[in-house]
């Protein structure tokens, strides 16, 4: 399984408050450590990384997350609280 994070920069070059408030309950939770990537959408560069990301899966809202398992198609989470219950705990508990 690969866990990519998606993180959006705004215009004005601040990570969104969101994104900010996400990264620190990761940190909080120990949940870091599962997050295999950490991507940005800048919203000033079209071409980044989590632009391309977010375009390709068509997701509007930052932070998400793409979760990976080898012969699945992936999965996007934008609500942090599913991608806890759904997928961390239980690599948590794994």
């Amino acid at each position: 399984m690969k866990i990519t994070l998606v993180k959006k920069i705004l215009a004005d070059g601040s990570p969104c408050a969101k994104c900010r408030d996400v990264q620190q309950k990761l940190e909080e939770q120990d949940f870091l450590r599962f997050v295999d990537q950490t991507l940005i959408a800048d919203v000033r560069d079209e071409q980044s990384a989590g632009m391309q990301i977010a375009r390709q899966y068509a997701v509007e809202r930052a932070p998400f997350f793409l979760v990976e398992e080898e012969g699945q198609q992936p999965q996007i989470y934008t609500v942090y609280f599913k991608l806890v219950k759904e997928v961390l705990q239980k690599k948590m508990e794994a």
